[in-house]
């Protein structure tokens, strides 16, 4: 199973959520219900708490992960994802905030306390700065990653599409592979 306890901290789980066998969550993670985490991604919530928003996909091959509290950041660095957030493919977050109705591109990489705020994409292979605030409704690119233009309406659309596709692939690979239902379900 790839849900492991840490510390005696066991990742909450919520209604309908898919988490592929070759994943790893550990520790005090929570997954939202409806959150789909794909092959190969690594939640580790070792040091600190990660917490996933209802509906958010973490695609493929992308690693998350906190940062312990310590005498420059006596809180560390925790991580939050918000409600239908798209997290692209090989993506590393890290100690950061992401608010909802995001599309975090392909291999970006986001740093200790950074904050995306809601309705942001950056783009693919992006680097967001420790500390650096994405300020909502638009699109941000490069490394470091900069202010490119305001969002169009469309894609603004894109992420509820986004996050809609990704719930009804991650209930179909809920049920052509078996996998249980992780989580609560509406009879208990």
């Amino acid at each position: 199973m790839p849900i492991n306890a840490y510390k005696n901290n066991l990742p909450i789980i919520g209604k309908n959520v898919f988490i592929d066998e070759t994943a790893m969550v550990v520790g005090d993670v929570i997954l939202g219900d409806d959150a789909s985490i794909w092959p190969m991604c690594v939640l580790r919530g070792d040091v600190n708490r990660i917490e996933i928003g209802s509906r958010t996909n973490i695609q493929d091959g992308s690693v998350l992960h906190v940062t312990h509290p310590n005498e420059h950041s006596p809180d560390g660095y925790a991580m939050v994802v918000g409600d239908d957030v798209t997290v692209g493919h090989r993506v590393v977050l890290h100690g950061c905030r992401i608010g909802n109705h995001c599309l975090i591109g392909i291999g970006a990489i986001v740093m200790d306390g950074a904050v995306i705020e809601d309705e942001v994409i950056l783009g693919a292979g992006s680097l967001v700065p420790p500390g650096r605030t994405l300020e909502t409704g638009f699109l941000y690119l490069g490394s470091p990653a900069r202010k490119a233009r305001p969002l169009t309406n469309e894609e603004k659309i894109f992420f509820r599409y986004s996050a809609t596709h990704y719930l009804t692939l991650k209930d179909d690979y809920l049920q052509r592979f078996q996998h249980p239902t992780i989580g609560p379900t509406d009879s208990d």
